[in-house]
């Protein structure tokens, strides 16, 4: 008979030697392997701290200014009037160390116009494409005098600019007169109406801001009153048609918004009158984006007709109606009256007052263009005293096609061109000494040339076509993403292709906003 320890014994001996048989029958520990891309994922947190402190450095350079170069009375003074494509290239670029700078315009405010069409209808807001002008003056070398306010009067024999306080308050200075040394007319040109009536009083422009910000408001105001209980359908088919005048890159690019506001958003708040659009665009010539190659023609027109955006080429207005337009279809020799709710003119430059009345001062047989401000290939304004004004953008009257793209090249030009200048005090020493006039020293220097660098345009349902250098036509969705990167890569701050991105952002994930201020 077994005693009791002898059977609490066995069971524990066995138990102690079981640690023993799995060790011996265990596999070897094996070293731990070193985590796979160790060096790749260091490089790429070392690369998100220096991106976030480069960041962080240029948000505090623009928020904190260096200190400028007071105004220097021995130095010549160049007056820059606008704020527009070739003055802003033109500011950015010049070395203001070596002048001193006056820029005056009623607007303080860059705007980039290639992308207004998408702030009327709230694919952009407007803030995300204006840059404040004093922004840019703030961060140059010597302190530029902004003034905010209209140049009434150019005597260019005297070298004298008149300008007057263009804000709604006023104090007891209003008026002031400016010496200059050299002046530089960049304000633009006028919405074109080609004197046929009623353009002024019933259309609707698309050049600046406000613009943006009537157009807006007039496209709800037909909207809501649609919708207005027991309207007749005959109205409401007035009141929803939208009718653009101008087939240029401007007019084509609204209309291609337009399409994209109404069917993607509009049709969703407004069931009621869903369906029930209809986008007209009324071009002269025998094809819109008379300036594109045939084939990326040819892909916007079919664009539009699968957007049932209808085209009406060959068709010049020829009155316009607080409800109507009258046009004239020139292949048929016929006239008619479209009825519209909202009409936006987008066609054609016409001179400022002030560009006509300089125009008026100077020799008629070399200022011989209605259009503008005629220059040489220096764009020194031909007749102009002494060679002392200058010419840049819509304003001017030259051989290059009046574009964003021209004026922004112009006006870095003519800031490399005032840095030679200023080098040169030999070599205009000796050319006086010879009799030579200062037009003469300008002309030592090597001529404007442009270069193109291609054409884009939007045609709505998330398409755009490139005319590109090298023959190369393309139009598409991937064309669609490379106008976005061109004209995100152009706006002239971090802060408003920040604005612009986020803007485009939210549009994708909650849509367009329809409410109106």
């Amino acid at each position: 008979m077994m005693r009791l320890s002898q059977l609490t014994k066995a069971p524990l001996s066995g138990l102690r030697s079981q640690p023993a048989r799995l060790a011996s029958t265990a596999a070897p520990v094996q070293a731990a392997k070193p985590p796979r891309f160790k060096w790749t994922k260091r490089i790429l947190k070392g690369g998100a701290v220096i991106g976030l402190g480069v960041l962080a450095w240029t948000v505090y350079e623009l928020r904190h200014p260096m200190p400028q170069f007071e105004w220097d009375p021995k130095k010549k003074t160049i007056a820059i009037l606008g704020t527009g494509w070739g003055s802003v290239s033109m500011l950015k670029d010049l070395d203001t160390e070596n002048y001193n700078v006056v820029l005056v315009s009623p607007r303080a405010y860059f705007l980039f116009t290639p992308l207004l069409p998408s702030c009327t209808v709230g694919t952009i807001e407007l803030r995300s494409i204006m840059q404040p002008i004093r922004f840019l003056t703030r961060f140059k070398k010597r302190e530029i005098l902004f003034i905010e306010g209209n140049c009434t009067k150019v005597d260019p024999d005297n070298q004298v600019i008149t300008v007057e306080d263009s804000s709604q308050v006023t104090g007891d200075v209003s008026v002031t007169n400016i010496k200059y040394d050299y002046l530089v007319v960049g304000v633009g040109a006028e919405n074109a109406t080609f004197g046929i009536p009623g353009v002024k009083e019933h259309a609707s422009f698309l050049k600046e801001a406000w613009d943006a910000r009537r157009i807006r408001t007039q496209l709800l105001d037909c909207l809501e009153s649609a919708a207005f209980p027991n309207q007749t359908e005959s109205e409401k088919e007035r009141l929803l048609h939208m009718v653009v005048v101008g087939g240029g890159p401007t007019g084509v690019e609204y209309a291609a918004e337009l399409h994209d506001f109404l069917n993607q958003d509009i049709t969703t708040w407004y069931p009621e009158i869903a369906g029930k659009f209809k986008i007209t665009l009324v071009e002269a010539t025998p094809h819109v984006l008379g300036m594109f190659p045939p084939d990326l023609i040819a892909y916007t027109e079919k664009t539009f007709a699968e957007n049932k955006v209808d085209i009406r080429n060959n068709t010049a207005v020829k009155e316009v109606r607080q409800k109507e337009i009258v046009v004239l279809n020139r292949d048929k020799q016929t006239t008619e009256t479209i009825p519209y709710g909202l009409l936006v003119w987008a066609t054609g430059n016409a001179p400022r007052p002030l560009v006509a009345d300089l125009i008026a001062q100077l020799p008629k047989d070399v200022q011989n263009q209605r259009r503008g401000l005629v220059t040489d290939d220096w764009l020194v304004v031909k007749g102009s005293p002494r060679g002392s004004i200058f010419a840049l953008g819509d304003c001017s009257a030259t051989k290059w096609a009046p574009t964003a793209q021209v004026a922004s090249r112009q006006g870095a030009y003519l800031a490399n061109l005032f840095g030679h200048l200023a080098t040169m005090k030999r070599e205009k020493a000796k050319l006086e000494d010879e009799g030579k006039s200062p037009v003469d020293v300008i002309h030592t220097l090597p001529p404007f040339v442009y270069t193109h660098m291609g054409s884009l345009a939007y045609v709505g349902g998330e398409k755009a076509i490139a005319d590109l250098p090298g023959n190369i036509h393309i139009g598409g969705m991937l064309t669609f993403y490379f106008w976005r990167s061109a004209y995100l890569s152009n706006l002239f701050t971090l802060r408003n292709r920040t604005l612009v991105a986020f803007d485009w952002m939210k549009c994708k994930i909650f849509g367009r906003d329809i409410s109106r201020e």
